[in-house]
């Protein structure tokens, strides 16, 4: 039988994998929904939407890691 313990240092890396993986399907399905709407707009480029501001950066990664942390060890 094996040992599947997780070491902190293993625990919290998979945390921060499972919120970058969390942010980048949320950004891939607004970015989706926004090449659709600007699709839509056409020509009339005041409704367009600028995509090269659709950025994840490392503080939201660690927040949502966070978040995630602490629903697990919620005791309630």
């Amino acid at each position: 039988m094996s040992n599947n313990n997780k070491s902190g240092f293993e625990i919290r890396a998979d945390l921060l994998s499972q919120a970058q993986g969390i942010l980048e399907g949320n950004l891939q399905r607004e970015t989706e929904a926004l090449l659709y709407n600007n699709e839509i707009a056409g020509k009339d480029m005041s409704i367009c939407v600028d995509l090269s501001k659709q950025v994840i950066d490392t503080a939201e990664v660690i927040k949502t890691a966070k978040e995630l942390y602490d629903f697990v060890n919620d005791k309630s």
